[in-house]
C-alpha cells in the first residue's frame, strides 16, 4: 500500500507471491488518526483478496529521515494493526516510488497530470513488486 494525505494505493501479488499488480484507489476521507472509512474498504479487500499480509511504504526524506508523511504512514499502520491484529503488517522503504510509477507510466504514454489514482496504484504496485523481489533474492 502506498498510503497518502489523499489517496491510498492498492496493489497485490498472485498467491505465489511473484508478480504484483494493481487493485484500486482508496480515497482518504477519515484520515489521520482514526483512518475509519479506509480501513473499512481495505478490510473488504483482504478478505477478497484473502490476503495473508500487508506490505506498506514509509515515506522518508532521500537522507533517511522522517518527516510528516511518516508519521502520518506510522499513524495508518497503528490504526490498522489495531483494527487487524491478527493480519501481519511490513513496513518497507518507499523512496522514489511513485517517481518510479510516474516515469513509467509517462513512458508507457499515459497521462499521469490527470490520472493520480493510476500514479498511487503504480506505486503501490512497485512497492510490493520491490518486496516480492527483496524476498526472493533473499532466499
Amino acid at each position: 500500500m502506498d498510503v497518502g494525505t489523499a489517496r491510498i494505493g492498492v496493489a497485490s501479488c498472485d498467491p505465489d507471491g511473484i508478480l504484483a499488480t494493481p487493485v484500486e484507489t482508496i480515497r482518504v476521507v477519515s484520515g489521520d488518526p482514526g483512518w475509519e472509512r479506509e480501513l473499512c474498504r481495505l478490510a473488504e479487500l483482504v478478505e477478497e483478496y484473502d490476503a495473508v499480509g500487508v506490505v506498506v511504504g514509509l515515506p522518508t526524506s532521500l537522507k533517511g529521515r522522517e518527516t510528516a508523511s511518516t508519521a502520518m504512514a506510522r499513524s495508518f499502520v497503528a490504526a490498522l494493526g489495531a483494527a487487524t491484529p491478527d493480519l501481519p503488517v511490513e513496513l518497507v522503504d518507499e523512496r522514489l516510488t511513485t517517481v518510479t510509477a510516474g516515469a513509467a507510466l509517462h513512458g508507457a504514454g499515459r497521462n499521469t497530470r490527470k490520472q493520480r489514482d493510476v500514479i498511487d496504484q503504480a506505486a503501490a504496485v512497485v512497492l510490493l513488486q520491490s518486496w516480492i523481489d527483496s524476498r526472493h533474492a533473499r532466499r
